[in-house]
């Protein structure tokens, strides 16, 4: 099997605020001073409570929210807008229901007024890496929700993006389908090797995944805590599960939620 090699991005996160202007008084601060670093080709999970901020740092990642403070860079470059080295995935998977699998993973090479023909032999072998080697020609109808997340996610790697950013991508599966498409985007990236930052609200898969954890507080999003995970790769599901230092991992996060009143312990 071919595989696409891509050179993770390093991010720069400094003094990051945001500040959401209402029409009464009381303006919303969802993010608040923020300073991270993220070394090239690291896998950074982010979890916290509904309303702490996740989707908007996502979001000013992606160029797609301004920060009312601070900036970010990627590869050194401050980010403002959208930025050809950053994918992004979504919960939903956004295909267009009109065009075949293959065409949805390759509108962005189109939007861009590339070469096509340079893209499609890599947007077969993306299919082929996460699965669905011969599904090129099939409509999204024709498709699992789980198989629609893994074109979602192809579509977002056909560029081959220093940094992925992905948004609750596995929130809206059934937990058979999650469960496969975790250990399915551990062996994705461990291919590529790009620099991903992963919003999920389940600690498990937070710690699956992750080189580091980031733990969030309640509006306003600070971070709580920066956690390494020191597990080694690969790491399968089942095996993981009963293993006491993934359940230390788990735990440490889990009393930090507990502190904040996140979850009550009965």
């Amino acid at each position: 099997m071919n595989t696409i090699q891509t050179t993770g991005a390093a991010v720069e996160i400094s003094h990051l605020s945001k500040v959401y202007k209402t029409r009464e008084d009381d303006d919303v601060v969802a993010i608040e001073r923020i300073d991270l670093q993220f070394e090239p080709g690291t896998f950074v999970a982010v979890v916290g409570p509904s309303g702490c901020g996740k989707s908007t740092l996502l979001s000013m990642l992606a160029g797609l929210v301004s920060a009312s403070t601070g900036k970010i860079a990627i590869d050194g470059d401050a980010i403002s807008r959208p930025h050809p080295k950053i994918g992004v995935v979504f919960q939903s998977d956004l295909l267009l229901y009109w065009r075949t699998v293959l065409d949805n993973i390759l509108l962005p090479i189109e939007i861009k007024r590339l070469d096509l023909s340079k893209f499609r032999t890599r947007a077969e072998e993306l299919l082929e890496q996460v699965g669905l080697k011969g599904f090129g020609k099939k409509y999204p109808s024709e498709l699992s929700g789980g198989m629609r997340q893994r074109v979602a996610i192809c579509r977002a790697l056909i560029q081959e993006p220093g940094l992925l950013l992905m948004d609750e991508p596995f929130g809206a599966l059934d937990a058979l389908t999650r469960e496969q498409m975790i250990m399915d985007m551990q062996s994705m990236w461990l291919r590529v090797q790009n620099t991903v930052l992963f919003i999920t609200h389940g600690i498990d898969e937070a710690v699956f995944l992750a080189d580091r954890v980031l733990v969030m507080s309640p509006r306003p999003g600070r971070i709580d805590l920066d956690l390494k995970i020191d597990m080694p790769r690969p790491r399968q599901w089942s095996k993981v599960h009963e293993d006491k230092v993934y359940h230390g991992y788990v735990r440490q996060i889990r009393d930090i939620f507990e502190a904040k009143g996140v979850l009550v312990a009965h």
